[in-house]
């Protein structure tokens, strides 16, 4: 009973080790791909918009003059 429990217990412990590797490759394919030049770039981009936006509402909500 003890040898069945211990195999199970080394098979979830490998199938835990390769779901987590697994993981681990797709969260590093995903940072090379935020790296490359169309990405990064859409993301700058964004970044623009998004500061832009920022900007344009604290101007809204300055008193007028």
């Amino acid at each position: 009973m003890q040898d069945r429990h211990r195999t199970e217990t080394l098979a979830a412990e490998r199938r835990l080790e390769r779901s987590v590797d697994a993981v681990l490759r797709i969260i590093d394919a995903a940072q090379a791909e935020r790296q490359t030049a169309p990405i990064r770039d859409a993301r700058d981009r964004l970044g623009q918009v998004y500061r832009m936006t920022r900007l344009a509402r604290a101007k809204e909500r300055l008193p007028a003059p």
